[in-house]
């Protein structure tokens, strides 16, 4: 299986070399291609430390993660431990990173342990450290529970049609938000007619006595509500703050190429090559963000570190610029 892996390592090399050659017409060598991989890692390191910096400051973050593959080449995955890939998302720095972990501890390096930030994310334990204050839970998930639950026979059917029902009356007027019809003062009025329904649901849910092992649907429902319950705080943070979404399709979205690259390859292959894809990731993904050009700023990177001058910046010019 390594020499597999190995020989798909150097088949991506080998892609780029064929590219370069038909395309530019340049022969490069597949020694020379590692090398400047690892040239042009090297000198966005600096700024893509910076954007992490900026995460761990932001006022509100979405957050995801999804598995990747990080082989053994390097003899730094020694366990072969799945590697998971981490993303933080503002409306104007975008950052990700690869780790071999999925818990709390990761979850607290990435974001950082003093973040003092509203998260934006699904209910995935790892982020439990946050105070439910301040989480915005993802409504779309929240949805897909609430449907599962009203597509279970007779009890279950009845409670989850009314939270469908509910999340969709929600919904509406968040809309009429959005296309600035309904002031998000007024929304805030409206919804704890809605939070009052939906929490009391919940709790007739909770209410159905059911065995510690059962596995009728209706104690699949009631199980899932005692969860809901327990984080109903954190469903509604977006009615009282603005710049708070109800879901986390931003963190989705900007981790989605990621998924669709790493279903057609075989991940990576030692550290350094984690560490290039979640530094170029968080490159490309951030100045896409800013409207920023991208070849232009990693020939200013490469070009200031080989003249070892300071490397441009990640952050918008503003920010970057205050003291």
């Amino acid at each position: 299986m390594v020499g597999l892996l190995s020989g798909v390592y150097r088949n991506s090399h080998r892609m780029v070399k064929s590219a370069m050659e038909e395309v530019f017409g340049i022969e490069i060598s597949l020694a020379t291609i590692h090398k400047l991989r690892e040239e042009v890692s090297a000198a966005v390191a600096g700024c893509v430390d910076e954007a992490k910096e900026y995460i761990q400051n932001a006022q509100v973050v979405g957050a995801d993660e999804t598995s990747f593959q990080q082989g053994n080449i390097d003899g730094k995955n020694p366990e072969n431990k799945k590697a998971w890939l981490w993303v933080a998302v503002t409306p104007v720095v975008t950052f990700f990173e690869i780790v071999l972990s999925r818990g709390t501890k990761a979850a607290q390096n990435f974001l950082g342990e003093s973040f003092a930030g509203i998260l934006n994310s699904d209910r995935y334990g790892a982020y439990n450290w946050v105070d439910l204050e301040r989480r915005q839970l993802c409504w779309a998930h929240l949805r897909r529970e609430f449907i599962k639950i009203s597509e279970r026979p007779g009890v279950s059917q009845e409670l989850g049609n009314t939270l469908v029902e509910q999340q969709e009356k929600l919904f509406a007027l968040w809309h009429r938000v959005r296309d600035g019809t309904l002031s998000h003062t007024d929304f805030g009025d409206l919804v704890p007619e809605i939070r009052s329904s939906i929490k009391a649901t919940l709790k007739e849910a909770d209410s159905y006595l059911i065995g510690g092992k059962e596995q009728t649907p209706l104690a699949k429902t009631v199980r899932t509500c005692r969860q809901l319950l327990k984080v109903e705080q954190g469903m509604w943070l977006f009615v009282s703050t603005k710049g708070v979404e109800p879901t986390n399709n931003a963190a989705e979205r900007a981790i989605r190429p990621a998924v669709i690259w790493r279903r057609t390859s075989f991940g990576s292959q030692t550290l350094a090559g984690s560490n290039f894809v979640s530094r170029m990731l968080t490159v490309v993904t951030t100045l896409k963000s800013q409207r920023r050009n991208v070849l232009e700023f990693m020939t200013q990177a490469v070009f200031a570190t080989r003249q070892g001058q300071s490397v441009p910046s990640l952050l918008p010019e503003i920010i970057a610029s205050e003291p």
